[in-house]
């Protein structure tokens, strides 16, 4: 277990067998999302094209856990350096603080000169050899080094979920005719790590571009855009007010459908304190080590219905979408989407703690059961 404070949302994992448990944990649990994310489109509620940029951003997520757990793969042993514990937010998400993204993107811009200033791998082992035959003694020091030689590595790689991880266009096909009347298509996506809520989020928006020059070659408009859609990614605004803004600040860019995906909160009897529901069904599932979790899956969704035209200077028109707002109880103009679906991702104890105790609120959540040798089951 770890030495902390409970009643802190931000804490650190100071025990040296807490915190390698934690990366194991989250190494199998994003295992299993790739796997959902492949579930779902067997139903036809995603798309080849959306899974594979998931499937993309789900890897960035696997690399960064990967990589914190090499740099703190010593927490809680004498290295001889003060090098601190990771931070997760126990209250809230379950997942690093904000804070350890920027510190990631920071060390890899300095990580070729790092890497150039240690001993190489082989080096290191070789070193660790003889003071284990050598000296009798365990190569703690040596092992650091390895530790953060590994962890510069991956950060120079760059392959990783960062704070902001900027948007990119993949073209999805032309409706019109390319010179008179170009209507191209285009999958925009990007994704954040939201400060707010310390879990990563995912964008994906099907924009059509009527513009002269297609969108990711203008040289005017990509910036632009880019610059918007991520000023514009924060969890506490609506999908909605997202689209919208996009749909006014570009005449020639229209929003048909804009999603946004949650990852987490991850919830765990040994390293998170929230309260809830899902609390209990992990305390009373008492699961073993590796099983003991659940993690939220939420997918906010607004879609275009129709375009109406309104005046543009003295003789033109733009296009403007109207979009479809959730018809039940009123709660479209509150969520500001078309739906919201919420799903929990979690092992096979929990389940049947959950599915027996059935407690209220889960009626309409979407439950992805895995199972050790990693099959998904999917239930109402």
């Amino acid at each position: 277990m770890t030495d902390t404070d409970l009643t802190k949302d931000h804490a650190g994992l100071t025990d040296t067998y807490a915190a390698r448990r934690y990366f194991r944990k989250f190494e199998k649990i994003t295992g299993h999302l790739s796997r959902v994310a492949t579930t779902m489109q067997d139903e036809g509620r995603l798309t080849r094209a959306d899974v594979k940029v998931i499937l993309g951003y789900l890897a960035k997520i696997s690399f960064s856990f990967q990589a914190l757990g090499n740099k703190y793969l010593m927490t809680g042993r004498d290295t001889g350096q003060f090098f601190g514990s990771l931070m997760i937010d126990r209250v809230e998400s379950g997942f690093p603080v904000y804070s350890e993204l920027l510190t990631m993107a920071n060390d890899a811009q300095q990580a070729e000169r790092h890497l150039r200033n240690m001993p190489g791998a082989e080096e290191l082992k070789d070193q660790m050899v003889r003071t284990i035959v050598g000296d009798l003694a365990i190569p703690t020091k040596l092992q650091f080094a390895m530790s953060q030689r590994l962890y510069y590595e991956a950060l120079q790689k760059g392959v990783l979920f960062w704070a902001q991880n900027d948007p990119e266009a993949i073209w999805q096909g032309n409706n019109g005719d390319e010179n008179r009347n170009p209507r191209r298509r285009f999958l925009v996506h990007w994704a954040v790590y939201d400060s707010q809520i310390n879990l990563p989020v995912i964008y994906l928006m099907e924009v059509e571009d009527t513009g002269r020059e297609s969108l990711p070659r203008d040289q005017r408009r990509w910036p632009e855009a880019q610059r918007h859609l991520m000023a514009q990614s924060v969890a506490g605004l609506k999908l909605l007010t997202i689209a919208k803004g996009f749909d006014t600040d570009f005449d020639d860019l229209h929003p048909k459908r804009l999603r946004r995906i949650h990852v987490g909160p991850m919830h765990s009897s040994a390293f998170t304190s929230q309260s809830g529901p899902l609390h209990d069904v992990l305390d009373q599932a008492n699961a073993p080590a590796g099983e003991d979790w659940a993690l939220a899956w939420t997918v906010e969704e607004l879609v275009s219905e129709s375009v109406t035209e309104e005046k543009s200077g003295w003789f033109g028109k733009v296009e403007r979408e109207i979009f479809a707002l959730d018809p039940f109880s009123g709660r479209g103009a509150d969520t500001g989407a078309t739906r919201t679906e919420r799903a929990i991702i979690l092992p096979q104890r929990p389940f049947q703690v959950l599915a027996e105790s059935n407690p209220p609120g889960f009626h309409d959540v979407r439950k992805f059961v895995v199972s050790p040798n990693g099959r998904v089951l999917s239930y109402r």
